[in-house]
């Protein structure tokens, strides 16, 4: 028997009941199995446009100059900390902007060699300048078409529109920014995309249960604007305020049931307190994951956590039990001492015999506070007898 028949009936058995499963008439099945298949679709060529010219502007060239040019100087040294794991707390902000840098860095192909030393010092031939700052150039250069956007959501005109992006376009302190390896192009690229996000949101149809993902964006886009750098806390207490207004409206607003205004008061409090907290403390996690070697800036951390990292403390409490016993090896700082804490210290120096005053003194061995890691803060218990 030809399979051929066989197959033609079951095709034809299957085109006959795709009425009774899709909610659509047999002319609307037969004109969607017609050929050819076509898509419309509607492009902002303006929109095109300037994106264009904001990726050209910002990055182009972008290698040059192949030097340091200003906190270059800075963040390369907590990128260069992050490509070798080394333990490090920077107290002027949180990590994700640093980890960004050095996610660009990674992507490059850097190895964390390079000194950061000095202003003006040529980047070697082995560091691709144009990876390390890629990210901050990139970020810059999508702030321009989410201004378009943002002027859009606002309710203004595209030609208002336009006018906003060539602002930002033409902006030269905002281009040189973008042009190297700082964050005010990563704060100002979340920023812009909270509010275009929670905008998007906003002005979506209410029935549009899709629109919460705008919401969730909005959340996730502050916390990284504060998880860039403390200064996106205030654009963050701003959005908080415009969503409460419109929260409140909604709950005045009789035509909208009891339900729908306790899910989507609900569902904000989840995107833009729930979510961006959780992903603040995230980022740290990260940093303190990655970041698993003995650094600089192990003494501003409890022993506990010193101890935990690889070529630190570790070595010397290797094989100790957690608990203090008879030869346990421990510190002791304290936690009063002004403007740090510092650990009990002892190192070989006697005090003199007499001081120059004429007075008199013990002549036993210095034992002092020291705010700085060192191997004589160390102390051994031991057995009274």
């Amino acid at each position: 028997m030809s399979l051929k028949p066989l197959v033609l009936t079951r095709f034809c058995d299957i085109i006959l009941l795709l009425p009774l499963i899709l909610p659509v008439s047999p002319v609307q099945v037969t004109a969607m199995l017609q050929l050819p298949l076509l898509v419309t679709a509607q492009l902002d060529l303006v929109l095109v446009l300037v994106s264009l010219l904001s990726l050209w502007t910002r990055l182009g060239r972008l290698s040059y100059p192949s030097s340091v040019v200003f906190d270059e100087v800075y963040y390369g040294q907590f990128v260069s900390l992050y490509m070798k794991r080394i333990f490090f707390v920077d107290d002027s902000g949180p990590p994700l902007g640093h980890m960004i840098l050095a996610l660009g860095a990674y992507l490059g192909g850097f190895d964390g060699n390079f000194v950061w030393n000095r202003i003006g010092a040529d980047y070697p031939c082995s560091v691709s300048v144009w990876s390390l700052r890629l990210l901050p150039a990139l970020c810059g250069a999508l702030c321009v078409p989410l201004v378009y956007l943002l002027t859009l959501e606002l309710g203004f005109s595209h030609l208002s529109a336009l006018g906003a992006a060539l602002l930002l376009l033409l902006e030269n302190s905002l281009i040189v920014q973008s042009r190297f390896m700082l964050l005010e192009s990563l704060l100002i690229f979340f920023v812009l995309l909270a509010f275009f996000s929670y905008l998007r949101f906003h002005n979506a149809h209410s029935r549009s249960w899709s629109r919460y993902s705008w919401l969730l964006l909005s959340g996730v886009s502050c916390a990284a604007a504060v998880g860039v750098k403390y200064m996106g806390l205030f654009s963050y207490l701003l959005l908080l305020g415009v969503a409460s207004v419109h929260s409140w409206n909604l709950i005045g607003d009789q035509a909208v049931s009891h339900l729908s205004v306790f899910i989507k008061c609900v569902c904000k409090v989840l995107c833009l307190l729930v979510v961006p907290v959780l992903l603040y403390v995230f980022w740290f996690y990260i940093h303190l994951s990655v970041l698993n070697r003995s650094g600089p800036h192990d003494q501003l951390m409890s022993s506990a956590f010193q101890a935990s990292l690889q070529g630190g403390l570790s070595r010397i409490t290797q094989g100790q039990p957690l608990e203090v016993v008879y030869g346990s090896q421990v510190t002791l700082r304290s936690s009063a001492s002004q403007p740090v804490s510092c650990w009990l210290h002892s190192h070989k120096a006697n005090y003199p015999i007499r001081y120059e005053n004429g007075r008199g003194s013990s002549h036993q061995q210095q034992v002092t506070c020291y705010p700085f890691k060192d191997v004589n803060n160390w102390w051994i218990i031991k057995d009274p007898g």
